[in-house]
């Protein structure tokens, strides 16, 4: 009979974020697979759980992602945890998700907090549609190559930075995206000094010059804006808004349409279009 995989989600920086089930779930399986045993070590000795750890990350050898899956056709019950939030974000771990699920072996989630999405509804910036990027590339050109590609995303952008690479990563989404681009800047979340930066990148670079960068960075930035589009959405708002007094005031739907087009100086049909397909005029 199969074991089974327990994707365990832990604090990111409260230890008091962590939840009853994953108490319950680590004191239950017969060993847990981390990130770095140093670290999950803490962990575990908070919580007065004892089992056995065993190092399961990016590094390494494909014998270890065998033996887990030997494990868990034994019998076994795993669970699977990264050093702070939900495992396989920003990880190659889900080779291993996928080998379970492809050989029949059960896999379950133990929800817990991930930084890009408290990150995100810290930030003030638009939630409704995301991208999350992670970290970005290591090697210069490749890191440039996939800020260009995102240059016209029109949906929120979310990165995960290192201070020391901070600076840098700014300088070249103002010089890509431009200076004027929102950004917010979060940190420490969840922590005693947790805040939140609602900024441009131009002013951004200016602070982080005068105050070097310290811990984890997750940077939430607005999506492209087509300068045209915009204005025609406020034309399309002003347009409501016109026609709005006009039926308010007691005039036909026919009337108002011709009244706003002739004062806005736009064509009939067109203002009469948007009363027809707008809801609050049925």
């Amino acid at each position: 009979m199969s074991g089974k995989l327990f994707i365990v989600g832990t604090p990111i920086g409260n230890l008091d974020d962590i939840s009853k089930r994953a108490i319950d779930t680590l004191n239950s399986v017969d060993f847990i697979a981390c990130e770095d045993t140093r670290v999950t070590i803490k962990l575990l000795n908070h919580f007065g759980i004892k089992k056995k750890l065993v190092s399961f990350h990016e590094f390494s050898p494909k014998e270890k992602e065998e033996k887990i899956i030997h494990e868990l056709k034994s019998g076994k019950k795993i669970a699977l945890v990264s050093d702070a939030g939900m495992p396989l974000i920003s990880d190659p771990g889900y080779e291993l998700v996928r080998r379970c699920i492809e050989e029949g072996i059960d896999v379950t989630v133990v929800p817990g907090p991930s930084a890009f999405v408290c990150a995100l509804v810290l930030s003030g910036q638009n939630t409704y549609s995301f991208v999350f990027e992670g970290f970005l590339p290591k090697n210069k050109r490749a890191k440039r190559e996939k800020l260009e590609s995102l240059k016209y995303e029109k949906r929120t952008l979310i990165f995960y930075e290192a201070p020391h690479k901070l600076l840098d990563t700014l300088s070249q989404m103002a010089e890509i995206f431009g200076e004027e681009r929102e950004i917010s800047i979060v940190k420490e979340i969840t922590k005693v000094h947790e805040s939140v930066m609602l900024t441009n990148l131009s002013k951004a670079i200016e602070f982080f010059k005068q105050n070097p960068p310290k811990g984890e960075y997750v940077l939430v930035v607005r999506g492209y804006e087509d300068a045209k589009e915009k204005e025609q959405e406020n034309n399309i708002e002003l347009i409501r808004e016109k026609l709005n007094e006009k039926l308010l005031q007691g005039f036909s739907k026919k009337e108002a349409a011709r009244m706003v087009a002739d004062e806005l100086k736009l064509p009939k049909n067109k203002v009469y279009k948007i009363m027809v397909e707008s809801n609050e005029f049925k």
